[in-house]
Formats: structure tokens, C-alpha cells, sequence
């Protein structure tokens, strides 16, 4: 038992550590978030399309 209540101590401690993203910082990074996926998805989604139309064509 005093190895769990000493694990959240622990954890505890590491989180007041953590330094927080403010409003501005948190929508900059979900903003720059968003568009690293969105230009992922349409660059694997164009390649796979490419693809499946050269597959298409050699077969």
C-alpha cells in the first residue's frame, strides 16, 4: 500500500512540473494540428490513388 500512495506522490510532484500550454499556444498547436493531418490524409489518399491506378494499368 505505501508503494501505490508513493507512486501518486510521484505523480503528483511530475505534474505540477508540467508547464501548461495557455489559451493562444493551445489553438496554435491545434491549429497547426489540423493541418499536418489534413495534409497527410490528401498526400496518402492522392498516393494510393496513384497506385491502384498504375496496378490497374499493368495488370
Amino acid at each position: 500500500m505505501k508503494k501505490i500512495a508513493k507512486f501518486f506522490k510521484g505523480v503528483k510532484k511530475e505534474i505540477s512540473r508540467v508547464r501548461w500550454p495557455n489559451k493562444k499556444e493551445l489553438i496554435k498547436y491545434s491549429i497547426a494540428t489540423i493541418i499536418f493531418i489534413i495534409f497527410f490524409s490528401l498526400f496518402f489518399y492522392l498516393f494510393d490513388t496513384i497506385v491502384a491506378i498504375l496496378i490497374k494499368l499493368f495488370n
